[in-house]
């Protein structure tokens, strides 16, 4: 009786789901590099992993405070000790249970070498399961353990290890493992298709513990993502009806989508800076006419490169007012940011030009140049507009673009002199950025993305100070100071902030985020 009662509730809520499904779908200019958690630390892919696997804890799309998630509460046992209490019930899509053991493996993995994220995992000594409980240890006092935890999703033990993927697969390789093109987790969505470049489909998670707990107020089932790199076909696809939401709608096209009453558009500014980077380590670039040495170790010359590029032009022309300039590595909605360490070196061609000539160059000098063209706005056509702007000082830059895919593993092996990143900052606070961009490269995440290998001891101490700083007002300072000597080292070239316009349709209900994902929970079909 009890299982025919069981088979009929089924049925019903099956019945039910299939006349309240709603198909959900999006694009982008690019695809995810991989559906591995802890594999490649990637702003559309972490978004993308968010669907489908889930962390202890994550951000409130509207307010952005922490609030739980596949943990119900936490406290701070000692200063190196957070107790987390999981939530009970909790299912992967396979049905099997959660537990703590998953949690701890979990965790450790995203601290394995082939992993990408162990800046998540800076700080964590180690991980002890309970029955419903885990323990997070630290090896000192870490002030944003909690914001670090939002980006370290749960996977499966048992699964990982059927499946032979207990480490994460080495992004800096094509060696492929089946957590790389397979997911199973613990979130409202399961994958149930992935073709590289092609598509993606997610469907309704029916094991999802938030499903009847008010936890997905939207009414999406389906979820269908197609990677389009023209910038001409992904509107067309919008304007066409084919697709319902455009997260990277190009600049240009904004007036027409606004203008058209079955569309509309919705932007805010991201917690992204893009910049350029450059190599600090080799004696000789690639590939340049300069032999012997290296012409970008010179201050000098990093700073005639800042000096030369004309970001009111680029402001203005190519991001057609989709950007706020600025001249620190991070945005305004970042922890630690300040106007004092937000301040540009002005664009000044016979200053650059001084510089240059200064440090052995005056007749300028040839240089690998490389940039992505299908991951941040306009990305290529920057990178386009500040070539012609170097080669005005006679630096010849050789620009090289490529889909993100292979535009990332690239970077990591160190094989571009100059190149651009744009860096969002999941945690909302600077030493996410610190410690990935300007900390030398080391163990524990530091210097993850540092792939120019920019290195001053001084900046080391700060950011390592930084790390285990309590007192608010005093990491405040420090993380000032860091900026400020990171501007004064020019480690890195800043252009601007992303400001993010979604462009949809008119019955697409969403909630934009700073750090431009989608909360899947959220999002309604009407």
């Amino acid at each position: 009786m009890k299982l025919h009662t069981l088979a009929v509730a089924a049925l019903a809520a099956c019945c039910m789901l299939g006349a309240n499904a709603k198909t959900f779908k999006w694009t982008s200019a690019s695809d995810i590099p991989t559906l591995d958690i802890h594999s490649q630390n990637n702003a559309l892919g972490n978004g993308v992993h968010a669907a489908v696997y889930e962390s202890l804890v994550y951000y409130n799309s509207k307010t952005f405070k922490i609030e739980p998630m596949l943990a119900t509460a936490w406290k701070q046992d000692s200063p190196t000790q957070m107790q987390f209490t999981l939530r009970p019930g909790v299912k992967f899509s396979d049905g099997s249970a959660m537990t703590a053991e998953d949690v701890k493996f979990s965790i450790e993995r995203a601290m394995a070498k082939t992993s990408n994220y162990s800046v998540y995992t800076q700080g964590i000594d180690k991980v002890v399961a309970g029955s419903n409980t885990v323990d997070v240890f630290t090896k000192a006092p870490n002030p944003v353990l909690l914001n670090q935890l939002t980006e370290l999703r749960v996977m499966s033990r048992a699964w990982a290890e059927k499946n032979k993927s207990v480490e994460p697969k080495d992004i800096k390789t094509k060696d492929e493992s089946f957590a790389h093109r397979n997911a199973m987790g613990t979130g409202p969505f399961m994958v149930k298709e992935w073709q590289p470049d092609q598509k993606l489909v997610m469907v309704d998670n029916p094991q999802w513990w938030g499903h009847g707990a008010k936890a997905k107020p939207g009414n999406v089932t389906e979820v269908v993502y197609t990677p389009i790199k023209s910038e001409a076909t992904r509107m067309a696809a919008l304007l066409s009806g084919e697709v319902d939401f455009v997260l990277d709608p190009t600049p240009q096209d904004l007036e027409r989508v606004q203008r058209n009453a079955a569309l509309k558009v919705v932007q805010g500014p991201e917690n992204r800076t893009i910049f350029f980077g450059m190599d600090q380590h080799r004696d000789e670039l690639p590939g340049s006419n300069i032999k012997g040495k290296n012409p970008l170790k010179d201050q000098r010359v990093r700073q005639a490169l800042y000096q030369a590029i004309d970001i009111n032009a680029i402001h203005k022309v190519v991001m057609r007012g989709l950007s706020q300039n600025t001249g620190t590595l991070i945005a305004p909605q970042v922890s630690g940011y300040t106007k004092r360490a937000d301040q540009r070196y002005p664009y000044d061609m016979a200053a650059a030009q001084k510089l240059l000539a200064d440090a052995g160059y005056k007749d300028g000098f040839e240089v690998d140049f490389a940039c992505p063209n299908n991951r941040y706005i306009a990305d290529e056509r920057i990178c386009q507009a500040v070539a012609a702007m170097w080669s005005k000082v006679g630096v010849k830059a050789k620009l090289r673009t490529m889909p993100l895919v292979s535009y990332f593993p690239m970077v990591q092996r160190h094989e571009a002199s100059i190149y651009m990143l744009g860096w969002g900052v999941p945690t909302f606070d600077a030493l996410y950025s610190l410690q990935s961009l300007v900390r030398s490269v080391g163990a524990g995440g530091d210097g993850n993305y540092n792939v120019g290998r920019y290195s001053n001891p001084q900046m080391d101490a700060l950011v390592e100070r930084v790390k285990v700083e309590v007192d608010q007002k005093r990491r405040a300072e420090l993380i000032e100071q860091a900026l400020i000597l990171e501007h004064q080292d020019v480690s890195h070239l800043p252009l601007h902030n992303q400001v993010i316009p979604w462009a949809m349709k008119k019955n697409i209900e969403v909630v934009h985020r700073a750090d431009n994902r989608l909360d899947w929970r959220l999002i309604s079909v009407k």
